[in-house]
């Protein structure tokens, strides 16, 4: 738990306010949608290279809580 309070964010002033990950206009919701296309982790981190596999270890983490 401790490691998604570093890694999701929300903040009013940022994407409206939807969570996104350390802060970056990177939505929660983006990276899940891509993931449940058929995206592999692979892929997403190639389109997104500021992230890294803990931010979607992050995301799927955080879709169950």
């Amino acid at each position: 738990m401790e490691n998604l309070k570093y890694r999701i964010t929300v903040d009013p002033a940022v994407c409206n306010g939807k969570p996104t990950i350390r802060g970056k206009r990177i939505a929660v919701q983006t990276i899940l949608e891509f993931l449940s296309a058929g995206e592999t982790r692979e892929e997403v981190l190639k389109q997104y290279p500021s992230l890294v596999s803990e931010d979607i270890d992050a995301c799927l983490k955080f879709a169950i809580i």
